[in-house]
């Protein structure tokens, strides 16, 4: 009855549990998924981003972060910040209007909503009379003026939604005011744009599609001028001075008007197609800005030739004789222009332009010669190349630090120098304690080294492995070179390409040792790169090593991808991470497994056949072991082969159904009284589960077979100075753990420093583990004496952590997907274990030992496992004694992809993927916890400032 009884109640352990563990999710690191509606607030210096699924993202300067989340879950469709005020407005498909305002509370501001709002029309009216098209937040920040598919223009009281419908200005009362020949009723329909007059608040321009624009004056109720495009209009943009104005339109086609004082018809001053004279696309959006040298700039969205470049997405900039089409690589949502904001100014004086893509934010330079593009403190383009892999290091040293940065800022030689111009709001979040580094590796070949000490996400360094290899690409081409007469002049900017010359380029692992600086990489080819770090560029011979892991093994043939051709004779490396061995695994399958002890300078690898260790000093092959089951036929056939065996899968799925069969007809066929029954289902758990005890509210877990699939895939590697022969002596290891439940230990023999050139490493296995159950192993640790699990390599050499305990024995903690258990060393007889499939109906997918402190005492900590199921569920277990401290539930567990990128560090932080470009932080720890934490106080405003403000900077984008 012992197995039922619940354990006692410790209520010092529960205060300190309090005291160690608390889950949040701090800040989502990278780039909004699915972007869809941009907004600027010059008066706070902030930038929105909206995105289809409802989130709204806020930014200043870095560090300066908030985020809310509409209940709707629709589209953002445009943002408008309230001219001077901590408040924006929303506009969602759904055609409700949401009012957002940054709120002080506990020190720090916040984003919250204040009202919703959905428009409606008189019964029986359709719904294109309210449906909202273009918002003007007036400079008055007493209304809204909402422009509709039907052509009339509602007016709305902030903050209360509240509709003025004495104030409504229909598309009827439009036409009454305009001569009846210049226009009809359908010349009303559609309001595209609306614009505040920058000098008379008391008068708009109203834009309707077909090209009709009215400056209509509100205080009398009537119009003012109309002015009549010949091409349907796409938006509209006010000089500074408010003499003129800027119309665009379908055709590709822009034009200048004049606003006269008198009433005489206006007319065009200037109609002009930058690409003509053939079809070109749409100018959605322009701005012409004015300089203190009478030069403007001209900058626009679209207007390319269709035949030719109706693929490309392109905003071109003019200034004099100078004129860039920018070409990005996915599709331009939305931009603005940050100018001078002082009413006072005479001239825009533009500085640079922000440009929201739908994978990346662009921000261009345009005070610098060349109009360099400017690096981003945040919003960084994760997925410039889809991310394969992640890996996270802790406390790096500072000369390593300084180094990596050193290395990335010779590869941005050509960026701007330009101070990020977003900088609105304060950043009062402390300082990060300590450095980090997040390292993601990529579908093209390459790693890029992000700092993740605080809330930005920043890039410090990319490194390419391409270099090394033959590929179809010269990494010396450039994509932005332009010939000098090239028309239009195009010019490829942005970081995001989706595109891979060759997937087998593909990073699969990373090990970064941060006290050495060595690095190792492996690929989906089978290739493992070791680096070391070089402050200046080096031209080198890469050796080569071959690793055949079926050298054994007859009557196996390789049906996947062949491995990658390498270059031959010197090849030239930048500054940074050098490799300087290439260790070329055969067959070429994708690595699986990798870990490298720098002091012993070695490095093991693993694929789905074996495993492998390499000395990178005297680049020599120690050993391979081949770890493929008779039945491992799929194993060779590669993740990029199309060959698979119907007939294989076909018997497999039926040898799964006839067990099935036979299990239930087992458990059926026994009649008669209580105790047949319970015999019977003891002989089928003692044949199906040998020695595993099963408590009746345990689930029966069915054991695997070994003619599953992939058994041989090597799952983790784990090097350790431990006891493995006897109790005696200690000795340097190397433990493999696989998906078919089988871990091997291998007792390695490492020469003195002294005589480590002279002589060879030697191993040979010493034990062999098969767990009951068959099931994958995802974990290996070797706890010491004190029950401490074993320091980093050269942790203790560089004063970071105690000495292991030698003295007392060791244990052997191996982590499957169903269990934990724990063996003692060196006999590996089982001591004790804690079972999570069978009571909790879970797997293990991640497990990695975390550093827990107190918040309440400096002087306490404790290392604890940290384990990830396939539930979604975070689990915090005790070392050495598996007691369950925790449970948090993390990710969704319909959510694949996000689970299986989770990444731990080492002091109780984790890092998901929640879209192909973003990453979610959390924290399981009281006293690490990295979140944004910021003011943002409203600046003095300048009188009469909002009889000057523009407003245009917020634009409407077109719905």
């Amino acid at each position: 009855m012992r197995r039922f009884l619940r354990p006692g109640h410790d209520p010092v352990r529960e205060r300190l549990k309090r005291d160690l563990f608390q889950f949040n999710k701090t800040v989502e690191h990278g780039f909004p998924h699915q972007p869809s509606a941009l907004g600027y607030s010059s008066f706070l210096r902030l930038m929105a981003i909206g995105t289809r699924s409802g989130a709204i993202k806020l930014y200043g300067a870095p560090g300066v972060e908030f985020m809310g989340l509409h209940e709707e879950n629709n589209t953002v469709m445009q943002i408008h910040f309230i001219s001077d005020q901590c408040q924006l407005v929303t506009l969602l498909d759904d055609n409700s209007l949401h009012l957002w305002s940054l709120k002080q509370h506990s020190g720090a501001s916040e984003l919250r909503e204040e009202h919703r709002f959905t428009l409606k029309g008189p019964p029986g009216s359709p719904p294109s009379a309210t449906q909202i098209t273009a918002v003007l937040a007036h400079s008055s920040r007493e209304v809204l003026y909402l422009g509709t598919e039907s052509g009339s223009i509602f007016v709305v009281e902030l903050p209360s939604f509240r509709v003025l419908e004495d104030r409504t200005i229909t598309s009827e009362a439009v036409l009454q005011r305009v001569p009846g020949d210049s226009c009809n009723r359908r010349s009303c329909e559609l309001v595209e744009a609306l614009r505040e007059h920058p000098k008379n608040p008391d008068q708009i321009l109203i834009g309707y599609s077909r090209g009709l624009i009215v400056l209509w004056d509100l205080q009398s109720s009537k119009a003012m001028h109309h002015f009549l495009g010949s091409q349907q209009l796409e938006n509209l943009y006010w000089l500074r001075d408010g003499s003129k104005f800027i119309s665009c339109h379908y055709d590709g086609s822009y034009t200048q008007w004049l606003v006269s004082s008198d009433n005489r018809q206006p007319e065009p001053l200037e109609n002009l197609v930058p690409y003509g004279p053939f079809p070109c696309k749409a100018i959605s959006k322009i701005y012409w800005q004015t300089t203190k040298n009478g030069l403007p700039y001209i900058i626009f969205q679209g207007g390319m030739p269709r035949a030719s470049y109706g693929d490309r997405h392109s905003i071109t900039v003019i200034h004099g004789s100078q004129q860039t089409a920018f070409d990005f690589t996915s599709r331009v949502i939305d931009f603005f222009i940050i100018f001078s904001s002082e009413p006072t100014a005479e001239s825009d004086d533009p500085s640079a332009m922000v440009v929201l893509a739908e994978e990346e934010l662009v921000v261009i330079d345009l005070k610098t010669a060349g109009w360099p593009a400017v690096q981003p403190p945040y919003l960084a383009s994760l997925h410039c190349s889809a991310i394969t892999c992640s890996h996270h290091v802790s406390n790096i040293p500072l000369k390593l630090w300084e180094r990596i940065i050193s290395a990335g800022s010779k590869q941005n030689i050509h960026a701007s120098n330009m101070p990020w111009p977003i900088n609105g709001g304060t950043n009062v979040a402390p300082d990060p304690p300590q450095r980090d580094l997040l390292l993601t590796g990529h579908e093209d070949g390459t790693v890029r080294f992000w700092d993740a000490s605080g809330v930005c996400l920043h890039l410090l360094y990319k490194l390419s492995t391409v270099r090394v290899f033959l590929t179809d690409a010269d990494p010396n081409d450039n994509m932005n070179t332009l010939g000098e007469d090239e028309w239009p002049p195009l010019r490829k900017v942005g970081t995001f390409d989706p595109y891979s010359d060759d997937p087998r380029l593909g990073i699969q692992k990373i090990y970064l040792c941060k006290y050495s600086g060595y690095l190792a990489v492996a690929g989906t080819a089978g290739q493992v790169l070791v680096m070391e770090l070089n402050d200046e560029d080096a031209e080198h011979v890469v050796d080569h090593a071959e690793a055949d892991l079926l050298q054994d093994q007859e009557g196996y043939r390789w049906k996947g991808h062949e491995k990658l051709k390498t270059r031959d004779g010197l090849v030239r490396f930048e500054a940074g991470f050098q490799p300087f061995v290439l260790i070329q695994c055969q067959p070429p399958a994708v690595v699986t497994s990798l870990a490298l002890h720098s002091e012993w300078k070695l490095v093991a690898f693993g694929t789905s056949h074996g495993f492998g260790l390499f000395d990178h000093q005297q680049k020599r092959l120690v050993f391979v072991k081949c770890t493929l089951h008779p039945s491992d036929q799929l194993a060779l056939e590669g993740p990029l082969s199309r060959v698979k065996s119907l007939k294989k899968s076909l018997r497999q799925s039926f040898r799964r159904i006839r067990r099935s069969r036979v299990s239930s007809r087992k458990r059926r066929g026994v009649g008669g009284n209580a105790s047949e029954v319970q015999e019977a289902n003891s002989k089928f758990d003692q044949d199906a589960l040998q020695e595993m005890e099963l408590a009746p509210v345990q689930r029966k877990i069915e054991a695997r077979s070994a003619e599953d699939s992939f058994t041989g895939f090597v799952r983790t590697l784990y090097f350790a100075d431990t006891f493995l022969r006897d109790s005696s002596r200690h000795c340097p290891s190397l433990w493999a753990g696989t998906n078919g439940g089988t871990v091997y230990a291998f007792c390695l023999r490492v020469p003195p420093a002294e005589r480590r050139m002279d002589e060879s490493v030697r191993a040979e296995q010493a034990k062999e583990i098969q767990l009951m159950h068959r099931a994958p192993v995802v974990g290996i640790l070797v706890l010491d004496g004190r029950g401490t699990p074993l320091p980093e390599p050269l942790e203790v050499a560089h004063d970071l952590s105690k000495s292991p305990d030698m003295q007392g024995s060791h244990q052997l903690l191996v982590v499957s997907e169903e269990q934990l258990k724990v063996f003692t060393l060196p006999k590996v007889s089982s001591k004790l274990k804690l079972k999570l499939t069978a009571l909790e109906g879970c797997r293990v997918r991640k497990v990695t030992v975390a550093n827990f402190g107190s918040c309440k005492s400096d002087n306490y900590s404790e290392n604890d496992l940290t384990v990830l199921t396939n539930l979604g569920d975070i689990q915090i277990i005790s070392l050495p004694f598996l007691k369950l401290q925790i449970r948090y539930p993390c990710i969704r567990k319909e959510d694949v992809s996000g689970i299986a990128s989770c990444v731990f560090t080492k002091y109780g932080q984790g890092f998901y993927l929640i879209s192909p470009s973003e990453f979610e932080r959390f924290s399981l720890s009281t006293k690490w916890l990295v979140e944004p934490r910021c003011v943002v106080g409203v600046p003095e405003v300048t009188s009469n400032n909002h009889a000057h403000k523009s407003g245009l900077e917020n634009a409407a984008r077109k719905s």
